[in-house]
């Protein structure tokens, strides 16, 4: 390809809307243009990555014995209310209207259209497992699209979705996916771990994240220090041990105290001239309809994801004065809450509460809190669970040494679904005892296009991109530095049509412009390996060649350039 035949719109300026490195590059590259909030359409350049990793991804499922089909964008609201996620999915899921004023949804994801596939075609163990996959377009209304492609509303997505006799068949084949997908990062380039992960609205005990190591990204991860161990989650579903703050001094009687205007633990301590550690922070939820309490201390944060899990509700949030009103029976007081005398439906204690000592709580009532609150003393039924967002130098629960953390990009997500989806679909087969049972199934969520902001996150600089070889949009970058000279063209037209001929995907810069422009735009877009042809070395044989991940050129000879830009490129990441 020439690029004066090519579409790459490269840009000087920085978007202004652009918060993070890949949205800039994507961008300023030519990759893609912007439509409309968290929606882009993709330029030749960008689509030929997302092809390449798309490629890649279908080579490694078609390994695992998934099998590809394409299911529609639009799928019937009847089939979402069966699973019940008609009402509890959010305002991110599209819901629309045909001509008929029949609902339908625009997919963020498709469980309910591949469960009610399988339950119409499969009807014996004969028939399972079976995996099938699509690379599809979804679109999730975000309530904020930044960041580009990596938190946009439209995106290209691999899903696939598992279907097992037994929950053993689904455990053997969810770890045959985890080394697909590690296979998959891989192959990409990029340096990705499994880690345990939230299975959020789409269900399941056991789910598992891939995460893309960046320092940009906006997922935390804890890992053991200990090698050994392996031990690595996200920040929503790490668990650990936090480290004890408790004294030795003696316990003291409770007492009511006057804290007039003090209603965050910041201004409580300060004013009693306590530490942070040392209160006890009480946080409102709405699990459902029902009111949780939870005390956790007063320097650590709470983990919604963990109540999720503990009430087994559908939606957890913070309670809003609204519903707090409807649940006035519950008499608690909003800023000055404490455990003593309160009625909500659900009241739980952080196990870091168990170690504070003459601690500080709210005394349910507006201006005035309780010093002294020893828990078991005080709440002698209380009941100990662990939900605090784990940080670094908590300690693993699986070793007992210190974690530490890294920043991370999601861009795929594994589920052990179980039966949630085929027994509220009614999806069953006939197993060999010739007895109806529901379908065990397993759902893996791949993001195509996120996988390529990732990529750009993991390897940038300041000039532009740095492609991993297997997913740059050209293979090499030829460079005449003057395109009106007959020896630098005749050399350039010869490497091109060579590398052709083996294989190679050939950019050739044949624009009429200074070469510092050109070397501008090489780095930009990011192309493995540069070949400069310049009228200055030709004259000595020479031609430059420059590795994109490196700093520093170096000059071959013409007459055995072909072989040396092979080797060279080869040796490219």
């Amino acid at each position: 390809m020439r690029w004066k035949n090519a579409f790459i719109p490269t840009m000087k300026e920085t978007p202004k809307d652009a918060e993070v490195i890949s949205h800039v590059l994507m961008i300023r590259s030519g990759m893609m243009r912007k439509v409309g909030a968290g929606i882009y359409e993709y330029l030749p350049l960008g689509w030929k990555v997302i092809r390449k990793v798309a490629d890649i991804v279908r080579q490694e499922m078609n390994k695992s014995l998934a099998q590809e089909i394409l299911m529609p964008v639009l799928s019937s609201s009847e089939l979402w209310m069966e699973t019940g996620r008609w009402q509890v999915y959010g305002k991110e899921l599209m819901r629309l209207k045909d001509r008929h004023d029949h609902d339908y949804v625009l997919g963020p994801t498709h469980e309910e259209v591949i469960t009610d596939l399988v339950r119409r075609e499969v009807h014996s163990y004969r028939d399972l497992p079976l995996c099938l996959y699509q690379i599809q377009t979804k679109f999730r209304d975000e309530v904020r699209p930044r960041f580009g492609v990596m938190r946009g509303r439209e995106f290209l997505m691999k899903d696939a979705y598992s279907f097992h006799s037994t929950q053993e068949d689904l455990e053997s084949y969810y770890q045959v996916m985890a080394e697909t997908y590690k296979r998959i990062f891989n192959k990409c380039g990029l340096d990705a771990r499994l880690v345990v992960g939230h299975s959020g609205a789409i269900g399941g005990k056991i789910a598992h994240e891939l995460m893309v190591l960046a320092d940009t990204g906006e997922s935390l991860i804890l890992n053991c220090q200990n090698e050994s161990c392996g031990y690595t989650a996200t920040n929503e579903t790490a668990e650990g041990t936090v480290p004890k703050t408790s004294t030795d001094e003696a316990e003291q009687p409770m007492e009511k105290v006057h804290t007039p205007g003090k209603e965050s633990i910041e201004d409580v301590a300060a004013f009693l001239n306590k530490k942070n550690c040392q209160a006890v922070k009480a946080l409102l939820y709405r699990c459902d309809d029902k009111l949780a309490a939870v005390f956790i201390r007063g320097d650590r944060e709470m983990n919604p994801a963990k109540l999720h899990n503990l009430v087994n509700a559908l939606e957890v949030e913070i309670a809003l004065p609204d519903f707090l009103e409807s649940k006035k029976e519950s008499d608690v007081v909003a800023g000055y809450c404490g455990p003593l005398g309160i009625k909500p439906d659900f009241l739980f204690f952080d196990i870091t509460v168990k170690d504070i000592k003459n601690g500080i709580i709210g005394a349910n009532e507006k201006d005035y809190h309780h010093i002294n609150f020893n828990v078991e003393r005080d709440c002698p039924d209380a009941k100990f669970y662990d939900l605090v967002v784990q940080q670094e130098g908590d300690l693993c629960p699986k070793c007992g040494k210190p974690m530490q953390t890294v920043r991370g990009i999601e861009v795929g997500n594994i589920f052990q679904l179980g039966t949630k989806y085929s027994k509220s679909m009614n999806a069953k087969f006939l197993d060999t005892d010739n007895k109806e049972k529901y379908f065990v199934m397993g759902c893996y969520g791949l993001g195509v296009t996120r996988t390529v902001a990732a990529a750009i996150e993991q390897n940038h600089d300041d000039w532009g991109i740095i492609w991993p070889r297997s997913i740059a949009p050209y293979d090499i970058l030829i460079q005449p530095l003057d395109v009106k000279d007959e020896k630098v063209m005749e050399i350039t037209n010869t490497l091109e049509k060579d590398l052709i001929e083996k294989g190679y995907d050939v950019l050739v810069d044949d624009r009429d412009a200074k070469p510092g422009f050109k070397f501008k735009d090489a780095d930009l877009i990011g192309t493995p390996l540069r070949v400069t042809v310049s009228p200055r070395s030709l004259p000595d044989g020479k031609i430059e060649i420059k590795r994109r991940c490196d700093k520093k050129s170096e000059l071959i000879n013409v007459d055995s350039a072909l072989d040396k830009i092979i080797e060279i490129y080869n040796s490219c990441p």
